[in-house]
């Protein structure tokens, strides 16, 4: 009893506002997964109703995140009536044919090209964060998603 006295005692304090347990750790970053997959969840929506907003990239984003931090949403996405038959080919095949890719590139091209015509008269800055998301979309789905094998 003594020694572990003396051992509790030799010990140092840390401030709980410095240093937080792992615990919180791992609470605050799967909070952000979720949020993250919900935003990824109403991006797809939009992605359904908006032609050229390419809908599987963030059904794919939004199972990834909700893997990670909420078995509950990933069930729930996994079984959506819209959203489920994407996420899981995606499990079980693990990547996207080469002319889903071809279809979704060109309709996210067409949009990003359609909006870059529409924004030019109002502002080259937006003209040129819109191509630069349509660059950023067509290398994620160039090299971050695998090309499966036509079926």
């Amino acid at each position: 009893m003594r020694v572990q006295r003396r051992f509790t005692e030799a010990m140092p304090r840390v401030d709980p506002e410095i240093v937080r347990p792992v615990g919180e750790r791992a609470l605050a970053a799967r909070f952000v997964l979720v949020c993250v997959g919900w935003g990824a969840v109403a991006c797809a929506f939009i992605g359904v109703f908006v032609p050229g907003m390419p809908t599987t990239v963030f059904v794919l984003v939004a199972a990834y995140c909700f893997a990670r931090s909420s078995p509950r949403f990933a069930a729930w996405l996994a079984n959506h009536r819209w959203f489920g038959p994407t996420v899981r080919r995606f499990e079980h095949q693990g990547g996207m044919s080469a002319t889903a890719k071809r279809r979704a590139l060109a309709a996210m091209w067409t949009a990003v090209l359609v909006s870059s015509a529409l924004l030019l008269s109002a502002s080259r800055l937006a003209t040129a964060a819109t191509l630069a998301a349509g660059v950023v979309g067509t290398v994620a789905i160039l090299v971050a998603v695998p090309t499966l094998p036509e079926s």
